[in-house]
């Protein structure tokens, strides 16, 4: 490996690192989802690299693209910039979206109680709830899954971009594909740790009394991280 290529996979590895850490549109709604969901730690794992994939993949399919029609660096930014918007303006009407079905989930499962009066004369008084695990509600979580990968797929990841194209200017295939891989495994690897890192932080924070309205929080969750990215640029 030679000094040039240390330097530019340093510079990929360290890119990739910041851009996740500061981009909470790459973590947050993963966070969220799986606290909401109650999600088993694989299906956070699975959903969290399917998503950095479709994520990453997207980018770098562009970059290709680029590289083989001579596109410069600030012709494949400029459509990167615009699928930033597509995705902030996505993230922001699913998190509302999530958020109002959340809110009219937990009104309608709200907990109540029914009395019934036996043959002998006693009263029972039985409370429930009806949070119960329905087919129609694995279909919309199914669906949820699939919006999110669709969001990431929008999501661009410009900072790739120039570093991308510096080795392909020098027509050095290998050098690409190093930088590929590296930012790849760089960025998914980072939203793994920030999610499963946050989510056992999360643990430990009591959480009973909200519980009806986990969906609801998540879905307002999603909504501020899509505002943050679209109108604050992180």
């Amino acid at each position: 490996m030679t000094t040039e290529l240390s330097v530019l996979l340093l510079t990929a590895s360290t890119v990739a690192f910041l851009h996740t850490l500061l981009g909470p549109d790459h973590y947050i709604p993963f966070i969220a989802m799986s606290r909401a969901g109650n999600w088993t730690k694989f299906k956070t794992l699975w959903v969290t690299i399917l998503c950095g994939i479709g994520h990453v993949g997207s980018t770098i399919v562009l970059g290709l693209i680029g590289i083989a029609f001579g596109y410069t660096v600030f012709h494949l930014q400029s459509i990167e910039s615009y699928r930033g918007d597509v995705a902030g303006w996505l993230l922001i009407i699913f998190g509302m979206l999530y958020m109002v079905w959340g809110i009219r989930r937990a009104l309608l499962n709200k907990p109540h109680s029914h009395t019934h009066l036996h043959h002998d004369g006693v009263m029972e008084v039985h409370s429930h709830d009806h949070h119960g695990r329905h087919e129609h509600e694995e279909t919309k979580s199914a669906m949820r899954l699939w919006i999110l990968f669709t969001i990431f797929v929008f999501g661009p990841c410009e900072p790739l971009i120039p570093v991308l194209m510096y080795p392909a200017a020098r027509g050095t295939m290998w050098d690409v594909a190093m930088v590929c891989i590296v930012f790849s495994v760089i960025t998914i690897g980072t939203m793994l740790g920030i999610v499963f890192s946050a989510l056992y932080g999360l643990s430990f924070v009591p959480m009973k009394k909200m519980e009806q309205y986990s969906h609801a929080l998540g879905g307002f969750a999603i909504l501020m991280c899509g505002v943050a990215v679209q109108f604050l640029r992180l």
